[in-house]
């Protein structure tokens, strides 16, 4: 795939399709490729960008400690690929808290927020999960988390269901810089978007699997809130990865949306 500089990060990263800009920004547990379900449907009309965040797949590692860290290092990837000030941009899980914290810092700097299974911040007992996989991973490395990883992401119906699906995940979270993660799940530890989600002005939608169980509907209910005539739509059937679980509702609602004026 591909590599670019960004500030003398060397960023990897996918385009696809032509049109309307769209910027994917993946989760904590997976990289760019968690996305391919959904690449040619959103691609048939757009041009779609996939980057993978520091330290994993082969984008650089980086020093990052906060959300805001990864959201100046996403605005400056975006102008390294030179994706116009009308970018659309969609992040789950990790990506949405990096999407959100992009919006508030580079407003200016993309047209539409879309955020997948997000929150504003975590209840002080989901803070530790967190901690515990980053003191795990420096430890003993991403191989001791892979089950919790596959855990926090699947139902287990879907697990039993998709032996294929989890197999793959594993093997591609396996070679992610192991500081990268640790320093990620402590970010989202110390989260807290509240006092900054009112000051969003892109129009947003946030999107949550019904079954979702690391962020579960009641706090992605929060964002939308919090965010001035947000949309708020369910995804049944999905937890905390639509792009696997339920690729085509996904479509379906990001299509319905960047479909509609600005």
């Amino acid at each position: 795939m591909p590599m670019i500089l960004a500030n003398g990060l060397q960023v990897e990263y996918t385009q696809t399709g032509t049109g309307a800009d769209l910027l994917l920004l993946h989760s904590l547990l997976t990289e760019l490729s968690v996305f391919e379900q959904v690449l040619r449907s959103l691609a048939a009309s757009r041009r779609v960008t996939c980057i993978n965040l520091p330290g994993y797949g082969a984008s650089e590692p980086a020093g990052f400690i906060s959300v805001a860290d990864y959201a100046d290092h996403v605005a400056r990837t975006m102008d390294a690929l030179q994706l116009p000030e009308t970018t659309d941009v969609f992040g789950n899980g990790f990506g949405a808290f990096v999407a959100l914290e992009l919006a508030i810092r580079h407003g200016a700097r993309l047209a539409r927020l879309l955020v997948a299974d997000t929150a504003a911040t975590f209840p002080d007992p989901a803070r530790l999960p967190f901690r515990g996989m980053a003191e795990k991973v420096r430890a003993n490395g991403i191989q001791a988390v892979l089950d919790t990883a596959i855990a926090r992401m699947f139902p287990a119906q879907f697990q039993a269901a998709h032996p294929d699906v989890v197999a793959r995940r594993k093997a591609m979270l396996a070679p992610a810089n192991a500081e990268c993660f640790a320093r990620a799940c402590l970010a989202l530890a110390a989260l807290d978007l509240r006092p900054q989600l009112g000051g969003i002005r892109n129009p947003t939608l946030v999107l949550c699997g019904a079954l979702d169980q690391t962020t579960p509907p009641a706090l992605a209910q929060e964002v939308a809130r919090a965010i001035r005539g947000a949309l708020y739509r369910e995804i049944s059937g999905s937890g905390h990865c639509p792009m696997l679980e339920q690729p085509e509702a996904l479509v379906t609602e990001l299509d319905a949306f960047l479909g509609s004026p600005v």
